[in-house]
């Protein structure tokens, strides 16, 4: 018999349930639906957390450029590549001439600006943090022209969101949670972090809160010295699994963490590192791990 579903497994369900139900019957003949989107503008995204937004409310077909960091969902591999994340090729970019080109995180401004020098349209996007995914959607689904779609899924992770934020608020205590994005060297979120905000909707207080930046380099003694309760390992380990490498530390078995054998791997670290529509999937899935006895 499979076990029952966890209470953020259902709440994560329903939400998309709702989304599902809410276009049930939209879909057209294939016929209709290549002449809606020939009618729309052609993309091109900059960003891995936008292109999984323009697939998320439907505009996957006027995608025809990404980076080489695109790599959700699975259809958006057969999309021709215009360069790297946050460093794309402005004469690939040109010759697909897009209608539109949506960024969020240009490694160089300068490129936006070469980029609008050539006539073509760029809608620049801020996404930082959970609350900022709802606007973005509905500004995508604005300028490529599937408003409805998009205004239907902002509204269900803001909904989402707010129900993770009630839950949240009833708490007396948070565990602490040290989330490692690399480990060699030692990589974790500071409070401006996208993955510090994630902690803090599933209900966990981010050690890493106390360096005011997005993502920083520490020790293994600055670890020990917070004394997290529990640890996400947001990588793959090639001999053996990151909790088993983790648990192994030298000093780190009088961690919490540790000692209470608390320490998690095998994420999809895009779902948590990636501010996109599947946030609350990511935040459902913290919320498990700092749930459980």
């Amino acid at each position: 018999m499979n076990p029952a579903p966890s209470a953020p497994e259902r709440l994560l369900r329903s939400l998309l349930l709702l989304f599902v139900l809410a276009h049930a019957g939209c879909t057209n003949n294939s016929d209709q639906n290549r002449s809606a989107a020939d009618a729309k503008p052609s993309i091109v995204s900059l960003a891995p957390s936008i292109t999984e937004m323009v697939y998320a409310i439907g505009a996957g077909d006027q995608l025809i450029g990404r980076t080489s960091a695109c790599d959700y969902p699975a259809s958006a591999l057969e999309v021709q590549i215009v360069g790297a994340f946050g460093r794309p090729s402005l004469e690939m970019l040109t010759s697909l001439e897009p209608d539109i080109v949506l960024d969020a995180d240009l490694s160089d401004e300068q490129m936006g600006n070469r980029i609008e020098k050539q006539g073509i349209r760029r809608q620049r996007l801020t996404i930082n943090t959970p609350d900022d995914i709802p606007d973005a959607l509905r500004t995508i689904g604005r300028v490529t022209g599937n408003t409805e779609r998009a205004d239907s899924l902002a509204s269900a992770i803001e909904n989402g969101l707010q129900v993770f934020r009630a839950k949240t608020a009833e708490k007396a205590s948070r565990p602490k949670v040290y989330l490692e994005i690399w480990d060699d060297p030692l990589w974790t979120g500071g409070s401006q972090s996208y993955t510090s905000a994630l902690i803090g909707y599933a209900g966990g207080f981010n050690i890493g809160d106390s360096v005011p930046k997005e993502y920083f380099e520490i020790s293994p003694e600055w670890v020990i010295t917070e004394n997290p309760d529990i640890i996400a390992c947001m990588y793959m380990s090639r001999s053996i699994s990151a909790r088993q490498k983790v648990m192994a530390r030298p000093g780190w078995e009088h961690i919490n963490a540790v000692r209470n054998e608390k320490v998690y791997d095998h994420f999809d670290n895009s779902v948590f590192l990636r501010p996109g529509p599947r946030v609350l999937e990511g935040i459902a899935k913290l919320q498990e791990i700092i749930t459980t006895p």
